[in-house]
């Protein structure tokens, strides 16, 4: 049983610091504080996306792979994040 709860703790402190890696205030100037807008005129809403569909989104930014007028941009912002944080974060936005 305390093995149980402790590695419930440990997992629960990693996927924390792994969310908090990730600066959410730079997403919000574009995409909302709920992120709720178009950035830029451009994107779709974030908020309405799965985490599944962000997640790739944000991975496939990171890699080159994905993206339309934006993807340099998003390239940027995303690509100082392991895949591991951008996972964590998106399980913290969208549906």
């Amino acid at each position: 049983m305390n093995k149980v709860i402790t590695t419930s703790i440990v997992t629960l402190i990693l996927a924390t610091a792994s969310m908090a890696a990730v600066n959410s205030a730079a997403c919000a100037a574009c995409h909302g504080q709920n992120f709720e807008k178009h950035a830029l005129g451009k994107s779709k809403i974030v908020s309405g996306l799965s985490h599944s569909e962000i997640a790739i989104a944000l991975k496939g930014y990171k890699a080159g792979t994905f993206g339309g007028p934006m993807k340099a941009v998003m390239k940027g912002q995303v690509g100082k994040y392991s895949d591991a944080d951008l996972d964590a974060f998106a399980q913290t936005i969208g549906k």
